[in-house]
């Protein structure tokens, strides 16, 4: 992110700036509208909003307080672009639509539209116009507009580019590093299933787990507390055909992916399945399989009330998102993918590894493998799994806090990282987060906050505000499952 507002208009943008300005003795006086005309070609950049950081943007026509642009645009990329239009609103309209923003105090409603090619002609009315990517490379593009200005004229919208002082930073170290986490194989309708355990609502299991995988699995009591509209079903073998399932027999089998969307949860509750005596043993290949020969009295079921943490990497028809970039780096963006490596041949995954706070300012370490509602997991490059919504008001979801403005950061949303509510080790510990945000009052006033202590004492005083997030107008959960990348 850069440090000056006049370098991402100036420095960024200086050629959508001077294709204006070249262009100005063309304009025409009409009252408060001011015609405007030029070709011109641009050299993309880095995207300066929250967000963006991996992507380019082509500035074509730039954003002023008061200003509306409409008109013409025809365009020739180098590669193919999305069209960006921004639009002037309220923060307090900002709901459920897409936003762009650069430091999280002004924020524009975001119009983007993708047509997938090199070449187009468009109509646009908005506060500021430009050419996308979501490639990390820079592209060229020739652009013409053909439109008018109304409201101020851009002699005074390049007046009005001021410096701004740097505002404060924080970096840490080892922000976002690689963790290499074990995968096992299941079965869904005799369809391999490579997912990972993370958490045990019990101690016991976790430890049979652990040692299973050589990785450890912490302990969640309250996912335990899930009701089962919100869990989907493993099936777990104590006996029958030997195989690489967690007690030494066949692979467990799911009752749902993610391709159900409707259905699937990353927290299982565990069913164990024993074949009854003088029973003919075969490998189950679906959960309903194992409900017929339950029913035909050929095995028995013992629910044990333990429920694990199984967030689903491939599946049927489908999988998590692997990032074009496998460079991890401190400044890494949440955006484009959590996984950097998916290997089957040595049955592992790698995560990037976030780094924050626990409740008491202890340094924690986290993945993000699902969440609700779409847009935030589109964003993120992860499963949506609508069924945890169901855990908004339940005790299964803990609290994490995300800063929308203040300190700037390696936070989600450009500034510090969040802080959490539990930590492992800790009773009320759960892999599936409820979001809120925490926004200063006076962004000038922000100083760095480390513990859940600090979040109330300062919102006791009305220096802050925290709300529950509500992306796209949903109910925001995520799961996120502390991890030990050192392990």
């Amino acid at each position: 992110m850069n440090k000056y507002i006049i370098i991402f208009i100036l420095g960024i943008f200086v050629t959508g700036i001077l294709s204006v300005s070249l262009v100005s003795d063309q304009f025409v006086d009409a009252n408060s509208r001011k015609k405007i005309h030029f070709t011109q070609t641009i050299t993309s950049l880095q995207d300066p909003g929250q967000g963006h950081e991996s992507h380019q943007l082509a500035l074509i026509l730039s954003p002023s307080e008061g200003t509306i642009y409409d008109g013409s645009l025809t365009f020739t990329a180098s590669e193919p672009v999305q069209i960006v239009v921004l639009h002037e609103i309220n923060a307090n309209d900002a709901k459920g639509q897409p936003t762009w923003t650069i430091d999280g105090d002004k924020i524009y409603g975001l119009s983007l539209i993708d047509k997938g090619t090199t070449s187009d002609s468009f109509e646009f009315t908005g506060a500021a116009l430009a050419l996308h990517s979501t490639n990390s490379q820079e592209f060229t593009v020739t652009v013409s507009v053909d439109g008018w200005i109304r409201g101020q004229p851009t002699e005074i919208i390049m007046q009005q580019i001021e410096l701004e002082k740097e505002k404060p930073s924080l970096l840490l170290s080892k922000t976002n590093i690689p963790v290499t986490i074990p995968m096992h194989k299941g079965i869904f309708n005799s369809s391999s299933v490579f997912y990972i355990i993370t958490d045990s609502s019990d101690q016991e299991f976790a430890e049979v787990i652990t040692e299973k995988q050589e990785w450890k699995v912490e302990v969640a009591p309250p996912i335990a507390n899930a009701p089962e509209t919100a869990l989907e079903q493993i099936f777990v073998f104590t006996n029958g055909v030997v195989g690489d399932g967690i007690y030494g027999y066949q692979s467990q089998v799911f009752s749902s992916t993610p391709t159900q969307e409707s259905e699937y949860s990353p927290l299982s509750s565990v069913v164990e399945v024993t074949w009854k005596k003088g029973q003919n043993k075969i490998i189950f290949e679906s959960a309903e399989e194992i409900l017929e020969a339950k029913e035909g009295s050929r095995i028995e079921f013992n629910e044990k009330n333990i429920v694990i943490n199984t967030p689903q990497i491939i599946w049927p028809e489908g999988q998590m998102q692997v990032r074009d970039d496998q460079e991890i780096t401190d400044d890494l963006p949440y955006i484009g993918g959590q996984i950097t490596e998916i290997n089957e041949e040595e049955m592992n995954v790698t995560f990037i590894a976030h780094r924050g706070w626990g409740p008491d300012g202890r340094t924690i370490y986290y993945i993000v493998t699902d969440a609700t509602p779409a847009g935030p997991a589109e964003m993120m490059g992860v499963t949506y799994s609508p069924v945890s919504a169901e855990l908004i008001a339940n005790s299964a979801a803990v609290d994490l806090f995300q800063f929308k403005n203040g300190i700037k950061g390696s936070g989600p949303m450009g500034f510090q990282p969040g802080i959490a509510s539990a930590a492992p080790g800790d009773e009320n510990y759960s892999p599936i987060w409820r979001i809120y945000n925490v926004e200063w009052n006076n962004p000038q006033d922000a100083k760095i906050l480390e513990t859940r202590f600090d979040i109330d004492s300062f919102s006791e005083e009305d220096l802050l505000t925290v709300s529950i997030a509500r992306p796209m107008n949903s109910d925001h959960l995520v799961n996120c499952p502390f991890i030990d990348p050192f392990q």
